[in-house]
């Protein structure tokens, strides 16, 4: 899903940088006010995890690459806006560090995993689990969705750069990341269960920060 160098017209890139710019400013600012300390040091353990994860990387149509996201897991524990930072810190060290994903494409591949994912893992979850439902097949729901949230929003910025034919680009990479979802929907709540068990609020920031914004 981390579109490189090269596979977005001027406008799109800049249209993607200019909104995701906007949103990190937004995001930083009130983060200021409600994050906690004691937070850190689990965030830091799962923006590893996260990270390592989407190192594994493959094809899945010109111009974009398939992986596990993480969105959901870090969304549900830390709420969207925490949530986008630590995206963010990630993309930012592949881009520039691991050369995955491109410097100009950096504001796009925010939008669509550090955005977009969170958002869409948030307010899922929140719509299901919050009205009695069970948590396991909520989270499931809201990790497919994200995965295919963001991945759409990925093909729709290569089709309308011009780079890949949205007749071709939006199939291969929905169906890919259709199958990269039902993955992804089964290891978070086995994550989100094994922290659980270990004394992590699971689930609840995420829920509540989805609801006030």
């Amino acid at each position: 899903m981390h579109i490189p160098d090269g596979f977005l017209s001027v406008p799109a890139w800049g249209a993607a940088a200019g909104v995701s710019a906007g949103y990190l400013a937004l995001a930083t600012r009130r983060l200021r006010q409600t994050m906690e300390e004691r937070e850190i040091p689990l965030m830091g353990l799962l923006a590893a995890f996260v990270f390592a994860a989407q190192m594994l990387n493959f094809p899945v149509a010109p111009g974009a690459s398939g992986h596990f996201l993480g969105s959901t897991l870090v969304a549900l524990l830390f709420g969207p806006w925490q949530a986008s930072l630590m995206m963010t810190v990630i993309l930012l060290i592949q881009a520039f560090i691991f050369l995955d994903g491109g410097v100009t494409a950096l504001g796009a591949n925010i939008l669509n995993m550090a955005i977009i994912a969170p958002w869409v893992s948030v307010f899922v979850f929140r719509l299901l689990a919050g009205r009695g439902g069970r948590r396991g097949p909520a989270v499931f729901l809201a990790a497919w969705l994200a995965v295919m949230a963001a991945a759409l929003a990925c093909g729709l910025e290569l089709a309308l750069s011009g780079t890949v034919a949205w007749q071709a680009v939006l199939p291969a990479i929905l169906g890919w990341h259709a199958l990269i979802g039902v993955g992804e929907g089964l290891l978070t709540p086995l994550v989100m269960g094994y922290l659980a068990r270990t004394g992590v609020a699971v689930g609840q920031k995420g829920a509540e920060e989805g609801g006030k914004a």
